[in-house]
């Protein structure tokens, strides 16, 4: 499955999307969600790199991904593994996994993105999905659980392995991200988020 754009993973010239998808009012549902907002407050990268909070947007990604040469994805996916396991698949693998028991609607939309982004003649030359076992994806309003918290630090330094595979330079910023510039705001941002949680406030519908 896959149209070749004609840039090499290493060409200065590739466009990279690093998209994490979920919903982070479904728990462990917000994986992705909140490891593609860890990643941009942690990580500065070049032009090149476009970093998206997709949600749960489904076939309104389409665009994103079939404007962009080489793919990396932040998901909650079932492997039938240990609970907070992050595990990486690539290329031909992801869209078996994306669509794998489906455990939320955003996940079978986004193997319809990949499907419709290859009908376009426009996927991405490389993917890679990163992926977290969830504990519990029941838990309405809730936080990630402790497990898949703990596995957003290893997600990211996989990230990193996986953009400078394709040549991508990724570095630590120096100087903190301000509140203004974050992925997420208006209170959803996890610190926030979890505040309001531990303080009673329910999630916004």
């Amino acid at each position: 499955m896959g149209t070749e754009t004609g840039h090499d993973a290493q060409s200065p010239a590739a466009r990279v999307l690093v998209l994490g998808i979920g919903n982070i009012l479904w728990a462990d549902e917000g994986f992705g969600v909140r490891t593609v907002e860890a990643f941009h407050r942690r990580f500065e990268t070049g032009a090149e790199v476009t970093i998206l909070d997709g949600g749960t947007q489904g076939l309104y990604l389409v665009d994103h991904v079939a404007s962009h040469d080489l793919l990396l994805v932040f998901d909650a996916i079932d492997y039938g593994l240990e609970p907070g396991t992050v595990h990486l698949v690539r290329d031909a693998e992801v869209p078996r996994f994306t669509g794998n028991k489906k455990m939320s609607l955003h996940q079978t939309g986004f193997q319809e993105v990949l499907s419709a982004a290859d009908l376009l003649g426009r996927y991405p030359t490389s993917l890679a999905l990163i992926g977290c076992q969830p504990v519990d994806l029941e838990d309405w309003g809730g936080p990630l659980t402790g497990p898949v918290a703990a596995a957003i630090a290893p997600a990211l330094d996989l990230a990193v392995e996986v953009l400078a595979g394709w040549g991508i330079a990724v570095r630590p910023r120096t100087v903190p991200l301000p509140p203004e510039q974050q992925l997420l705001g208006n209170d959803i941002d996890h610190a926030a988020y979890e505040r309001n949680l531990a303080a009673g406030s329910a999630p916004a519908a």
